[in-house]
């Protein structure tokens, strides 16, 4: 442990666990370090999946739905009475804004009260199927869930699935990201501190590995998994869960394209795409990462969203005044900018090439400048591939089918926008992008009534909305004869 700082341990079982491996967690602003966790692995997993096992098996909750909403309702109170300490401590442990940081808060206290309500007003069907013969579908609890969480928004990704599984009747165990460790325990102490809570059903560990993730997805008292994060990573999982036939749901990667056509309200349109290009720091799976202009007004676009991002204030997450925050940490930077050097060498015009803040009192942080690349070729790396940094491609389309191609050329199809003032034109064009989220003249909002999800590579199923509970749940049919 580091002395005087914060120490994050592991809940599980209704009780508090330290780790044999002690980690250390750091202001990515910075690099200064804030804190130290209990670095979980394979036997915390392990224990934290008997604990929730044990709970599904013999506690009554997957039964108890006034008691399930309750505890999420008693969730979404204690959540909101720590709103400040939540979002200071995202905004210095994950490099965020507060304005980004108060975003992903705001976003997270409803999701709880809305499966709150779902827990009270799921139904099934029932019919009498032929004289004396009456059939009912109900759908129950499908087990045990393992639940894998990425650190770009560590609260408001756990609660989107934890929610729908103790709606549902699940228990839990929650592997939560080793760079936000501080951020976890906070959100495990929301927990410890529900009463009407039995003992193992929500379990919360922290792991820098991917030991105890494996755990999780091999073994088989863990009935569904539910996982944000890259692609590759996604496709690991769905491979290895199919030796056990668990079902999986995967929100995955994305390269969110913003089309912008000739009648679009620039005024409207260039500060949003800044917001898609820098919020969260670009490291969020629907940043807008292609803007996909028209012909006709693609001169005037250039300009002006090059001046914007160049004009963006960089700086601590704490800082008030800051527009982006850093980075996750180094290695991120490096890898970005690596990135970004190698779309220039092969052939991409540097808009605007940003790159590591070296010089100044932000050198010692993960600050990375915008990067606005302009790319002809969609098959280019930089248009292909996932950056996860404020980094966007620009590209030409001389019409419709021509954005539409343009848009759909990546392997993934997780979210895209349309800017136009043409009435017709969103569902015509929107009917042919193969993305699970389609925009209008906006960007980034989600409604937690609604499912929210990627097609071909960005993922499996859905959250939010009733699918988002139907991912955790099982159908069972019964059949009964009268008389």
């Amino acid at each position: 442990m580091t002395a005087d700082l914060p120490h994050a341990k592991n809940w599980i079982d209704g009780s508090w666990r330290n780790s044999k491996r002690i980690g250390r967690t750091a202001d990515p602003a910075t690099g200064e370090v804030i804190g130290s966790f209990a670095d979980a692995g394979a036997e915390e997993a392990e224990a934290a999946v008997a604990a929730a096992r044990r709970a599904f098996e013999t506690t009554g909750w997957r039964r108890h739905r006034e008691r399930r909403a309750a505890v999420l309702l008693e969730l979404a109170d204690r959540l909101v009475a720590r709103e400040d300490e939540v979002i200071g401590l995202l905004a210095r442990e994950n490099g965020k804004t507060v304005h980004d940081a108060a975003i992903e808060f705001g976003v997270t206290v409803p999701k709880l009260r809305y499966f709150a309500a779902m827990a009270l007003t799921d139904a099934g069907r029932s019919a009498e199927v032929a004289p004396g013969l009456h059939a009912s579908s109900l759908r129950e609890a499908a087990g045990v869930a393992g639940i894998i969480v990425p650190w770009n928004s560590p609260v408001v990704l756990a609660v989107r699935s934890l929610a729908p599984a103790l709606a549902a009747g699940c228990t839990a165990v929650v592997k939560m990201p080793a760079q936000t460790a501080l951020v976890n325990n906070l959100v495990a102490e929301l927990v410890a501190a529900v009463p009407d809570l039995p003992a193992g059903v929500v379990n919360v560990f922290t792991e820098s590995g991917d030991a105890g993730a494996r755990e999780l997805v091999a073994s088989p008292d863990v009935d569904v998994i539910s996982y944000t994060g890259s692609t590759a990573v996604g496709r690991i999982i769905a491979a290895n869960a199919a030796a056990t036939l668990k079902p999986v749901s995967l929100e995955l990667g994305g390269k969110g394209p913003m089309i912008v056509f000739a009648d679009a309200d620039l005024d409207a349109v260039v500060p949003v795409l800044v917001k898609g290009i820098t919020t969260f720091s670009g490291q969020f799976c629907m940043a807008g990462s292609r803007v996909l202009a028209d012909a006709g007004i693609a001169d005037e676009l250039r300009q002006r969203l090059t001046k914007a991002l160049e004009e963006v204030r960089i700086g601590p997450g704490e800082d008030p005044s800051s527009e982006m925050g850093a980075l996750i940490d180094h290695a991120n930077v490096g890898r970005v900018d690596e990135m970004v050097e190698r779309a220039i060498a092969e052939g991409g015009t540097a808009l605007l090439r940003g790159g590591p803040i070296e010089s100044g009192p932000l050198a010692r942080g993960a600050f990375y400048r915008p990067s606005l690349i302009e790319v002809a070729d969609v098959r280019a790396p930089i248009v292909q591939r996932e950056v996860f940094g404020p980094v966007a491609t620009f590209e030409v389309f001389t019409d419709e089918a021509d954005a539409i191609a343009r848009a759909n050329a990546t392997e993934y199809g997780l979210s895209a926008s349309i800017w136009t003032r043409d009435v017709d034109r969103p569902r015509r064009v929107g009917a042919e992008l193969r993305a699970g989220t389609v925009w209008t003249n906006t960007w980034g909002v989600i409604a937690d009534q609604f499912e929210e999800g990627g097609m071909k590579q960005s993922g499996l199923g859905r959250l939010n909305g009733v699918r988002g509970l139907e991912e955790f749940q099982e159908t069972k049919t019964y059949l009964h004869r009268f008389g």
